[in-house]
């Protein structure tokens, strides 16, 4: 039984889950962390080669079956790189919603936001 799929899409699961049912914006962000996360870890179970070594080269004659394929462990290092980025730019944006709005909660939100763009009564006269 492969139970590190399994666990991945748990995680896939549960990211999705919490960006869909939760409304506070926080809660979102987390899940999208989950979700990547989870992504991360299924492309690196994907990956592995039971049985491979390192991609070091010998000397003498070597057949490429023998090795692991780097490129998967690579390209997840960037992802993790854009997680991380993408993660920070959504905290602060919530910080600057909360100190501006007060409240991270979806509804509560866009009417707040509606409100203030919205045309006060005394500007429709002129």
């Amino acid at each position: 039984m492969n139970y590190p799929y399994w666990v991945a899409v748990a995680l896939l699961m549960l990211g999705l889950y919490t960006m869909i049912a939760h409304r506070n914006l926080m809660k979102k962000v987390v899940g999208m962390t989950i979700f990547q996360t989870a992504i991360i870890l299924l492309f690196l179970v994907m990956s592995i080669k039971r049985g491979g070594s390192l991609p070091i080269v010998y000397p003498g004659a070597v057949r490429a079956e023998d090795f692991m394929n780097p490129l998967p462990h690579a390209l997840m290092l960037t992802a993790i790189v854009v997680m991380v980025a993408t993660s920070g730019v959504a905290f602060a944006i919530l910080i600057r919603l909360h100190a501006r709005y007060g409240t991270l909660e979806e509804d509560t939100l866009a009417a707040r936001m509606a409100a203030e763009t919205a045309p006060a009564e005394d500007d429709a006269a002129f």
